[in-house]
């Protein structure tokens, strides 16, 4: 048991040192060959990537092992339940929730409620910039929400997720011209910060699960492409959420 346990890990561990080794030959072709400078610490590098590599196994056997499971089970059973309404609740709260819980969103929102401030934005106060941050953290997870929900909806529907991506995708050029360009760069980093690590398997389980359930739909067609959605309404949102604030 042990024996066979040790064999799968030391696979993950060999797969995920894989995954990392084009990401450690560019920083040292870069570091070697072009900065022509030695690598610092190389001891303390070596054991860092060893630790990466190990949490990057664990981190994928843990997907596979809870959060895609359960994912799909869910999805499963909402629609064998029939209840189009509860879904779409579930779906709007495990976008909403993983969002607004997601550090990286937590960190960039301070960091703009900083620059707010100091661009004479909004007062340069305690009280003022927490009470930016919050909002934009805020709008990004209702983003997030919402589009999971739409997701789910077009999946139920059977629309197609290229439409909701291109009609997104000129809304957003369009509310570029006409938002403040302090509020630009913010929303279109915030994007990129709902991909987090919990969103991303949870969601795109979901839609898998979903998919997979529902007679006549192809996961491979219908049940990806929330993520994408998810990482695009953001930026909408935050432009929105500058022009209003």
């Amino acid at each position: 048991m042990i024996g066979d346990a040790s064999r799968v890990l030391a696979k993950h561990m060999l797969n995920s040192a894989k995954d990392l080794l084009p990401i450690v030959l560019v920083i040292a072709f870069f570091q070697v060959l072009i900065l022509q400078q030695p690598i610092p610490n190389i001891g303390e590098m070596f054991v860092g990537l060893f630790l990466v590599v190990l949490g990057l196994t664990l981190f994928i056997i843990g997907l596979e092992m809870g959060l895609f499971p359960i994912g799909e089970s869910m999805a499963h059973a909402f629609a064998k339940k029939g209840s189009v309404a509860w879904l779409l609740i579930f779906a709007f709260s495990l976008g909403f929730g993983t969002t607004v819980a997601e550090p990286a969103l937590i960190a960039v929102s301070k960091e703009a409620a900083d620059v707010a401030a100091s661009g004479a934005m909004i007062e340069n106060t305690t009280a003022a910039k927490r009470s930016y941050a919050e909002g934009l953290r805020y709008a990004v997870a209702l983003s997030v929400g919402l589009a999971i929900l739409i997701g789910v909806i077009r999946i139920l529907k059977g629309w197609p997720i290229h439409l909701l991506i291109i009609s997104g995708y000129i809304m957003v050029v369009i509310m570029t011209f006409f938002a403040p360009k302090e509020i630009i760069g913010i929303a279109y980093d915030s994007g990129g910060v709902t991909t987090s690590t919990i969103t991303v398997p949870l969601v795109t389980a979901l839609g898998v699960g979903l998919s997979s359930s529902i007679k006549g739909r192809n996961p491979m067609i219908d049940g990806f492409g929330l993520i994408a959605f998810a990482s695009l309404t953001p930026m909408i949102f935050v432009m929105a959420y500058g022009m209003i604030i």
